[in-house]
């Protein structure tokens, strides 16, 4: 069995889990998400409150669909109760955000700024002229935002300029050698 797979799914108070057949359907304070799971996995709720992950049987795509299945809903969960957050750092001369309506203007060293638009679900917090915050209550969709606004200008391995995660550490480079 899989240990990640086999873990209840424990519902807080004032979260609502409605399964029907293959569709799970989370309601909270932040919001609602919902997922079509998979074929052979099944979901169940328990008399405790809790959701259990269950397979039919130990073939290679069951046993790999168990874990991801318990993770996502338990991760649907969590976004619904406390979302989730991603901070990036900009780190250069003259590298900034700023708020414009709902979205954000980057000043990346490119010749123009770059305007990014909020995605549904999906809010940006300026925190400072060099740090940025995407919140929302859909891990992969806030993950992925993130790691669009990393690619606008990937962080350089020899001066460190770029867009980064919080706490990410660069490996930095060294230069070229002057003449002797």
């Amino acid at each position: 069995m899989s240990r990640i797979g086999r873990m209840p799914i424990a519902v807080p108070s004032g979260v609502d889990v409605a399964i029907e057949g293959q569709d799970v359907r989370v309601t909270g304070p932040k919001g609602e998400l919902s997922l079509t799971v998979v074929a052979p996995i099944a979901v169940q709720r328990a008399e405790d409150g809790t959701l259990s992950v269950t397979r039919p049987d130990d073939e290679r795509e069951s046993r790999s669909l168990h874990g991801l299945t318990r993770t996502l809903i338990a991760n649907m969960v969590t976004g619904v109760t406390t979302g989730y957050s991603k901070s990036l750092e900009i780190v250069g001369v003259g590298y900034r955000v700023q708020p414009k309506g709902q979205g954000i203007e980057l000043a990346l060293g490119y010749s123009h700024p770059i305007q990014v638009d909020a995605p549904e679900g999906i809010s940006f917090t300026v925190e400072n002229p060099t740090r940025l915050t995407v919140t929302g209550i859909d891990k992969q969709k806030v993950g992925e935002v993130a790691a669009n606004l990393r690619k606008l200008r990937k962080p350089d391995p020899y001066k460190g300029k770029g867009v980064r995660y919080s706490g990410e550490q660069i490996k930095r480079k060294v230069g070229k050698a002057g003449k002797k």
